[in-house]
């Protein structure tokens, strides 16, 4: 008894000791007071360390480094000198790290554990740009709900997600990482995969810290190449590029991320005119704001900045609060303090903004509390898990064509061909950013059609790559073998339909993956030319990452189905839209071209003054070549039942600005199955200041139907669907005469119109 009351005693009189020397851990004061507390105890180098992130840098469960940069590092960790770490994972590696951070430190400030969780950890959803042809909001915020319980599970409470980027270039690879090409569509998908992650309370166990990227513009590089330029009217940035990382600053995203990119000759990353300007003045954002890799320094290689030094000093001066891989804050912003080029007090505003994060995630009360070894064994890989990244595959699966309703295919008596490497690959499905995820771990198509039919005929036709594929090599095509053509020729011969899985490789997107072609690559157009003379009942499955130009696909072959990358279910999520368990009820995204020479192409364009042929000659906006017209369009995605759309009303023709626009229509399922049907609402606003998109998406409704029912589904247009911003950001609302569509795809809509007064 007196053991135990002497224990007691020296408990308490630890926590006397704390309370004294640190009071910052007093949970009973209020974050902007534990900060303020901290920071009175701070001297300018450990201040300008919590602004300092490297990536994991030495075996984490061995011994110290002893030499190099391993070492220097080491040292400013064990000094308090960084902030954040990334790229550490697992419950035993981060404990390690926190507790170098908290235990041997002088004041103990946690780190805060970084990682790129873009669609998923170990247990993948789908690539971002398939959820988005889902457009199902509930299903999008439990996806990254799931690969934030993930995450955390294995010692991760920040992720570098979601990226916001609105892009309408499918040359760029990071187009995968998005949501497409709409800002409303954009940033009602931010707000889910915002909240998905983050969650009702931060300080919970199974949430992380999101981060909005990349800030801003990033989606429109110059020819869709990696890393390049960016210039854009401030039209194009107020109305298309910021709406979707407003949205995910109001959501709550505690953090947001710099773009590689200029913006019209300015780095982003050493850009004031972002970063203070309008995120942390105008949005009023209290988060903090990091680089991306190296991104500081690389503003001496744009030729913004002549040496270290004076990069650092430009982007924390602009508002960049954390330095990730460039090792210039701590290198040289205590000297530039002292040297008085930046002032203190921007120091002071980076440090408050990140501890602040980090007490809201609650690392200072428990920096350990993401180091639960049994809760890592039972939450990575479990069976909820699975099920939803499932759920999620089949409600982003679009399918395009559906001639002689070859779909679905017969459960018995049907025999079926499959063919292409990338029906029986474990491992491409998974995409692109699955850094955590095991190669091999993907059910493929062949697995899940098996289940369905055991004596399915498989044969490969062709490899796509050769060689060994990584994230961060260049892919190897193949070209010239063509030793499986027949082999795939002959067992297509004897099928009643030839189910062909082709596209690209899962590290043909991602960042760095920029292309000029988006033909299928190798030898796979020919793979399918081939096979088409021997049998035409062919449906075609997509494996791609980003839009793909299909136009002799879709000349020739009758049904043809996009499945993206899938994640970890990809295959049982194919095969029960094949065969029917699942209608599928996706829309896509973004925009399909006709051919490579078309891109940029997207829905919402401006009108020319000669956007038809009045004359009958050439002096009008179009190619001499092709249709001016994408493949297939934005909103675009059809279902094994048909949808009837009719009797578009409005509850009146005219309205008084901030009067609510009530909006109407007749939808009816009038084919043979209960489906889901994405029902899209579009106005334009026909003249004003500045010239508006021929369209815009402004609401839509994803409703499920019973065969043969009919639905009323309202919309109403509030007074903020109806403005725009000008050129200096000010949102304005003006009379006028506004067309109203509503319908199945962008291109397929009943209208009407009225007038705000």
């Amino acid at each position: 008894m007196r053991k135990k009351i002497t224990f007691c005693i020296a408990v308490l009189g630890i926590a006397f000791i704390h309370a004294q020397t640190k009071p910052y851990l007093d949970n009973k004061k209020t974050i902007e007071e534990r900060i303020t507390l901290l920071m009175n105890q701070m001297t300018l180098e450990e201040k300008v360390g919590q602004m300092n992130q490297y990536n994991g840098f030495w075996e984490v469960t061995g011994p110290a480094p002893k030499e190099g940069s391993s070492k220097l590092k080491y040292d400013h960790l064990s000094k308090g000198w960084v902030g954040s770490l990334l790229n550490v994972r697992g419950v035993k590696q981060v404990r390690e790290v926190q507790k170098i951070a908290v235990e041997k430190t002088r004041l103990g400030i946690p780190l805060i554990i970084g990682f790129d969780v873009i669609h998923g950890y170990k247990t993948l959803s789908p690539i971002p740009l398939a959820e988005a042809a889902s457009w199902d909001l509930d299903a999008i915020k439990k996806s990254a709900a799931i690969a934030a319980s993930e995450a955390s599970a294995s010692g991760i409470n920040w992720t570098f997600a979601p990226n916001v980027d609105i892009s309408n270039d499918a040359r760029w690879g990071r187009v995968m990482e998005g949501a497409g090409e709409d800002p409303f569509l954009g940033s009602k998908i931010a707000v889910a995969r915002v909240k998905g992650f983050q969650g009702d309370n931060l300080s919970a166990v199974n949430t992380i810290a999101a981060c909005a990227k990349h800030f801003a513009g990033y989606g429109f590089v110059e020819s869709g190449r990696e890393y390049n330029i960016v210039d854009m009217s401030n039209s194009k940035l107020y109305n298309t590029v910021l709406p979707p990382f407003k949205a995910a600053a109001e959501a709550g995203a505690r953090t947001f991320m710099n773009a590689f990119n200029t913006l019209n000759g300015t780095p982003a990353t050493g850009n004031k005119f972002l970063l203070r300007d309008i995120l942390k003045n105008k949005w009023n954002f209290n988060g903090f704001v990091v680089s991306d890799w190296a991104s500081i320094k690389e503003m001496i290689a744009h030729g913004y900045a002549k040496n270290g030094s004076e990069a650092a000093e430009r982007a924390a001066i602009a508002g960049s609060d954390m330095d990730m891989e460039s090792y210039l804050y701590v290198q040289e912003l205590a000297k530039l303090v002292n040297d008085k080029k930046v002032d203190v007090s921007v120091i002071d505003d980076a440090v408050r903004r990140i501890l602040r994060v980090k007490f809201e995630l609650g690392l200072f009360d428990n920096p350990y509390k993401y180091c639960d070894e049994k809760r890592e064994k039972e939450v990575i890989g479990s069976k909820y898990n699975n099920d939803g990244v499932l759920d999620m595959a089949k409600k982003s699966i679009v399918l395009l064509k559906n001639e002689r309703n070859l779909l679905p295919l017969k459960k018995s008596g049907q025999k079926i061909a499959l063919i292409g490497a990338l029906a029986s690959d474990k491992t491409s499905p998974l995409g692109s950013w699955r850094i955590a995820a095991d190669d091999g771990t993907a059910v493929s198509v062949l697995e899940g059609m098996k289940q369905y039919n055991n004596s399915v005929t498989y044969a490969k036709g062709t490899d796509v790559t050769i060689g060994k594929t990584t994230f961060v090599k260049e892919l190897e095509f193949n070209t010239t073998d063509r030793s499986g053509f027949e082999e795939a020729i002959n067992v297509a011969k004897n099928a009643d339909v030839v189910v062909m899985v082709l596209g690209e490789h899962g590290f043909q997107s991602g960042e760095g993956r920029s292309r000029t072609n988006l033909d299928l690559p190798g030898n796979q157009q020919q793979l399918l030319e081939e096979v088409y003379k021997v049998n035409k009942n062919i449906v075609l499955v997509l494996n791609n990452g980003r839009p793909l130009a299909i136009q002799w696909a879709n000349d020739h072959i009758p049904t043809i189905v996009e499945a993206w990358q899938l994640g970890t279910q990809s295959g049982n999520a194919i095969a029960q839209v094949l065969y029917g368990d699942y209608n599928p009820s996706g829309k896509l995204p973004i925009s399909f071209p006709r051919n490579v020479g078309q891109v940029p192409i997207y829905y919402n364009n401006f009108s020319t003054g000669r956007p038809t042929n009045v004359d009958d000659n050439v002096f009008w906006s179009h190619y001499s070549d092709v249709e001016k017209t994408p493949l297939y369009p934005f909103g675009y995605g059809l279902s094994y039942t048909k949808f009837e759309y009719k009797d578009l009303k409005l509850n009146k023709n005219s309205f008084a600005i901030g009067e609510p626009v009530k909006v109407s229509v007749s939808v009816t399922n009038s084919g043979n199955y209960d489906g889901k049907e994405v029902v899209q609402l579009y106005i334009r606003d026909v003249s004003g200041t500045l010239v508006r998109p021929v369209k815009e998406l402004k609401g839509f409704e994803l409703v499920d139907f019973k065969k043969g029912q009919q639905k009323t589904i309202n919309f109403t247009l509030n007074k903020e669907d109806l403005g725009y911003y000008d050129n200096e950001g000010n949102y304005l609302i003006e009379p006028g005469t506004f067309k109203v569509f509503v319908g199945t795809n962008s291109d397929q809509v009943l209208e009407t119109e009225f007038e705000l007064k």
